[in-house]
């Protein structure tokens, strides 16, 4: 064998050798970080007893707004009787009758329907507007981002209340359902917007990031591959959260009057309705006073049991 076939056959085999290497099978950096967070998320998440209770609650209330006729005992909120008019609560009738003489715990969970409803939806709109922009703002950067950041301050400086106040009071997009759950995420998606901004930029500069883009992936996919799925945690404490402030924000307007309106049924209805009728009949106010702050507390426990779970400094 020739000097120049012992050559050609040792560089055949380091191609072999390097094409072995290629072919071998890589590690998904991004995923094994993605489910050792969850993981121990998880695992701090089944020791809290505050995410068990919020979750519990959460749940019994998504139920009454899917099977109110269970929760109301088979009692029917518009079957009335003026002879039974602001009765109080007896063991027949746990939570008595309002003014109207209708059946006030059948009123009382068929409100949870609308209240969920325009909470979910609204936080639905929330999330794709804040990581919609707070991504594409946080990805490119420059003026991209000077021009999205100043248009979310422009709806900073109205609150949360006070804009979807104008905007219902307007009458432009009616006051139905979907219209005040519009109303409420159209002043209420810029914090997740900062959020989602906040965790792209710092999540761009890390390394696998860096070697995805070396190996020829696009900007779409470094996005939606890479930088995403890893920015997701602190979004997902604040909708948790945010859930039950949106139905504490709806029963508010509608109590001022520019949210829901009859014959809608409604805890903030019910809260408005009963106002007058405080020393002689309190638990107009009293029940679905209730049954609201626990369903914003339920939310807000889980948000907060999710915070800690997704902090790594909280399970140092």
């Amino acid at each position: 064998m020739t000097d120049q076939q012992q050559a050609d056959l040792r560089h055949d085999e380091v191609e072999a050798g390097t094409q072995t290497v290629l072919a071998a099978p890589s590690i998904d950096v991004t995923n094994a970080r993605q489910n050792s967070l969850w993981s121990d998320a998880w695992d701090s998440l089944r020791r809290n007893p505050l995410f068990w209770i919020g979750a519990v609650l959460g749940l019994v209330f998504v139920l009454m707004a899917l099977i109110p006729q269970v929760f109301a005992r088979g009692a029917d909120p518009r079957a009335c009787n003026l002879a039974n008019s602001n009765q109080k609560p007896s063991a027949e009738h746990w939570f008595g009758f309002d003014q109207q003489g209708c059946d006030y715990l059948a009123n009382v969970v068929y409100g949870a329907r609308n209240s969920l409803i325009i909470g979910l939806l609204a936080v639905l709109v929330v999330l794709v507007l804040g990581v919609l922009v707070g991504a594409v703002s946080g990805f490119y950067g420059g003026m991209i981002d000077s021009v999205l950041s100043r248009i979310t301050d422009i709806f900073y400086a109205l609150p949360l209340i006070l804009g979807a106040l104008v905007v219902l009071r307007s009458g432009t997009i009616g006051r139905g359902v979907v219209a005040v759950a519009i109303a409420l995420a159209a002043f209420g998606w810029m914090t997740a917007m900062r959020l989602v901004r906040s965790q792209v930029i710092a999540v761009k500069s890390s390394d696998y990031v860096a070697a995805a883009r070396a190996m020829g992936a696009s900007n779409r996919r470094i996005l939606l591959r890479h930088i995403l799925p890893n920015a997701v945690a602190p979004v997902l404490v604040y909708t948790t959260i945010t859930i039950g402030v949106l139905i504490a924000a709806e029963a508010t307007l509608t109590f001022l009057g520019v949210g829901l309106q009859r014959p809608a049924i409604s805890w903030g209805l019910q809260i408005e309705n009963g106002q007058s009728l405080l020393r002689t009949a309190p638990h107009l106010v009293l029940f679905p006073s209730l049954i609201l702050t626990t369903t914003v507390m339920a939310f807000i426990m889980m948000g907060d049991a999710l915070r800690d779970a997704l902090d790594p400094r909280q399970r140092a």
